[in-house]
């Protein structure tokens, strides 16, 4: 049994899918739609911009997505459906991608929903106010704990919990720096602040979750054609709740170790991560290392996947 999942934040990098859009028509259309429903080149910035500028949050999120669709689609040109996957996830704006590759949602419509979506993230807590660090080398359990005592009256929670040993803490930035430091004095392997411009998946995302739940209300979203595997749930879900879960994702908890413990028990064997890099891959390998995983990234990774799953 097979999963697609399916990248988040800090996969960026510039040129990502380029070689796709070349190699594939379906590919490069994917970019120019993309481009049209934001009204800009962002392609432009994705292929030839500066690092820094993709990394803003508006931008980092469409363009994520954009190249995870043009893997997609260079996939479906090869002869693979998404059907060939029995489950789809993504990490934070992935589940976004995971939608729009399921056809729950257009491409368009998915565009524009990230961008409202970053610039309400980014919009939600002013710069310098907020931060996120990642702390190595913890297990839930002893991150959570590390930031109900960095708290002390701020916002300091555990965001993303990726795999047994790397737990996202994100909050108001006092609150997080003491986390960094108590994780360090408890033993952690490495703690660090992360380079993102605002606390992501904390408590303090409470007004991007309300511009989300607005901007949702207006777009139409079809039952996905493979069951979604849901960030805030960590499992497979019902279609008619998933508006509902996107807009909890927003201040919930990116509960990614037990997605992928959820896939395993359910009879994955396979996971194809579909877009840019491979930092997913790692943090399923690290969750449990029975589970096959394979990215598909380039026009070589496109061919060898469908060499793969056309025979399975």
């Amino acid at each position: 049994m097979k999963s697609f999942i399916f990248p988040g934040q800090g996969a960026q990098t510039i040129g990502m899918g380029q070689a796709l859009a070349e190699a594939y028509p379906a590919a490069k259309a994917v970019f120019d739609e993309v481009d049209a429903a934001l009204g800009e080149k962002l392609s432009d910035l994705i292929w030839s911009g500066d690092i820094a500028d993709l990394t803003l949050t508006r931008n980092a999120q469409p363009a994520l997505m954009a190249t995870s669709l043009a893997a997609m689609r260079a996939l479906e040109a090869e002869g693979v459906t998404i059907d060939a996957a029995s489950y789809v996830a993504g990490h934070s704006l992935g589940e976004y991608s995971a939608l729009a590759a399921a056809g729950a949602l257009s491409l368009a419509d998915t565009a524009r929903l990230l961008r409202i979506r970053g610039e309400a993230m980014q919009d939600a807590v002013p710069v310098g106010v907020g931060a996120m660090a990642v702390l190595l080398g913890m297990d839930f359990d002893a991150a959570k704990a590390v930031a109900e005592e960095a708290a002390q009256g701020e916002v300091c929670e555990a965001a993303n919990d990726n795999d047994p040993s790397q737990v996202v803490v994100s909050g108001h930035k006092a609150a997080v720096e003491r986390a960094v430091e108590i994780a360090k004095a408890k033993g952690a392997k490495r703690a660090m602040l992360l380079p993102v411009s605002a606390p992501f998946h904390s408590s303090l995302m409470a007004p991007a979750a309300k511009v989300m739940q607005d901007a949702l209300d207006g777009v139409e979203m079809q039952a996905p054609a493979v069951p979604l595997i849901a960030n805030v749930r960590a499992e497979a879900v019902d279609a008619s709740d998933i508006k509902t879960l996107l807009v909890e994702q927003v201040t919930g908890s990116v509960r990614w170790r037990e997605s992928v413990q959820w896939m395993a028990g359910a009879g994955v064997t396979e996971v194809w991560e579909i877009g840019a890099g491979k930092a997913l891959s790692g943090m399923v390998k690290r969750v449990d290392r029975s589970i096959a995983t394979r990215a598909v990234g380039t026009p070589d990774d496109v061919k060898a996947a469908a060499a793969a799953l056309n025979e399975g």
